[in-house]
């Protein structure tokens, strides 16, 4: 690593990391008394790399599926599942995409000022999912959020805030049709959309639904639909009127175009894949992120050996190991020890012993060509996806993605 210690090295690693017009995010720490000094190499340990190239693309392969008289919200929930919202979203913009899909305020703030940031259109929509707690609701005013109504209770809550303020809400009503987690139920549902549409401080945007199964359970999935769709239908006769119609996630996206409504609602397949590994799609879906690591240290270990906590792997013949820069700290899960592969150099490895804190141990075989500094994609467009490592352990891709975590660095291309 003397390399690393070098000055004139350092500046020269610093120099064609900053000319590289893919790094746009996490600037390098600066020393406090020379600022144009870095005081680390620009040399990360992990990273996600993030195409939003790759994005846009499966943006316009998911538009092309549903029609365009039909909207796009593209869910950006969870810092767009690992991706980062605040690039996302903007690149999403690009695309023509004005309608976006977040957890709760929070995210709907951080998501409003990114867009600002950005200079994107200033019609974007952004739509929190969460039910809100009381204090929360003068911050949908203020940021100019569309809220989801879920009881009675919310209903009268946001009336009282908006009267106080002087100023009306937008309102989405969501039905549980069989999801069980948010939402009145259909028996209810029409009495709160009357309640609502009574209102004179609330606007009554759309009415909405989740499906629990889509693109597995065609049969559950068409029944909750049909719940929605009567409910809507009977609200909208009364009303004399329309309201946005929304349900279809990933899932229903892939399985089912009558699912397809006014609007849908894509999370999983705009970063690159299905909602399970079992499902397919004639889409042609790119990965968008690629988490990636790098070798620290190689060394030979003889038969019997055994590597890390525990000693869950024992050598049965000579074997060179590689030591790699990631852990469970970086979103790489424990539970992967002794299942997952890696790719290095085009090539697959096997991971051994317990995923640590902050390294994992790959098996090269005999291999001699893997050398210190290179590159190890855990999963991403090289490689494996992030719905064959779930897979190993049970999980879902979506899982995989989030958990990617805050120290690795988002290093975003196009």
């Amino acid at each position: 690593m003397n390399e690393l210690t070098n000055n004139d090295s350092v500046k020269k690693l610093f120099s064609d990391f900053t000319n590289n017009s893919s790094a746009t995010e996490d600037e390098m720490i600066l020393d406090a008394s020379e600022k144009k000094t870095p005081v680390y190499p620009p040399v990360n340990l992990s990273e996600a790399l993030i195409s939003l190239g790759n994005l846009r693309h499966n943006a316009r392969q998911i538009k092309a599926q549903i029609g365009q008289s039909r909207r796009l919200m593209a869910i950006v929930k969870a810092n767009a599942y690992g991706h980062n919202a605040g690039k996302v979203a903007p690149a999403l913009v690009q695309e023509g995409v004005s309608d976006f899909g977040v957890a709760n305020i929070n995210e709907a703030i951080h998501l409003r000022k990114a867009l600002q940031a950005a200079q994107a259109r200033e019609d974007s929509q952004i739509l929190a999912f969460a039910s809100p707690l009381e204090c929360q609701m003068p911050f949908y005013l203020q940021h100019e959020i569309d809220l989801t109504v879920t009881n009675f209770e919310t209903a009268k809550l946001a009336e009282a805030v908006s009267k106080n303020h002087g100023k009306n809400l937008t309102v989405h009503l969501k039905i549980d049709t069989g999801m069980g987690r948010l939402g009145i139920q259909p028996r209810e549902g029409f009495a709160l959309a009357r309640y609502v549409e009574a209102s004179p401080y609330l606007n009554l945007k759309g009415i909405y639904t989740h499906f629990s199964d889509s693109g597995e359970d065609l049969a559950f999935t068409r029944n909750q639909l049909e719940i929605y769709k009567k409910l809507v239908s009977e609200f909208e006769h009364e009303a004399k009127r329309t309201v946005l119609k929304h349900a279809a996630n990933s899932g229903a996206i892939i399985s089912d175009n009558d699912t397809y409504l006014d609007m849908v609602r894509p999370g999983i397949l705009l970063y690159g894949y299905t909602p399970a590994k079992s499902l397919t799609t004639a889409l042609d879906l790119r990965r968008v992120m690629q988490f990636q690591a790098h070798v620290l240290f190689t060394k030979w270990v003889e038969k019997g050996a055994t590597v890390s906590y525990g000693r869950r792997w024992i050598a049965t013949r000579r074997t060179r190991v590689a030591t790699v820069s990631v852990g469970y700290a970086d979103g790489y899960h424990r539970a992967l020890s002794n299942k997952a592969k890696v790719c290095i150099n085009g090539n697959l490895y096997e991971q051994i012993g317990s995923v640590t804190m902050d390294q994992i141990m790959v098996s090269l075989g005999e291999d001699s060509s893997v050398q210190v500094g290179d590159p190890v994609v855990l999963f991403g467009w090289d490689g494996l996806g992030a719905n064959d490592l779930a897979e190993q352990i049970g999980t879902i891709g979506y899982e995989l993605l989030c958990a990617v975590s805050p120290r690795v660095k988002r290093v975003f291309i196009d």
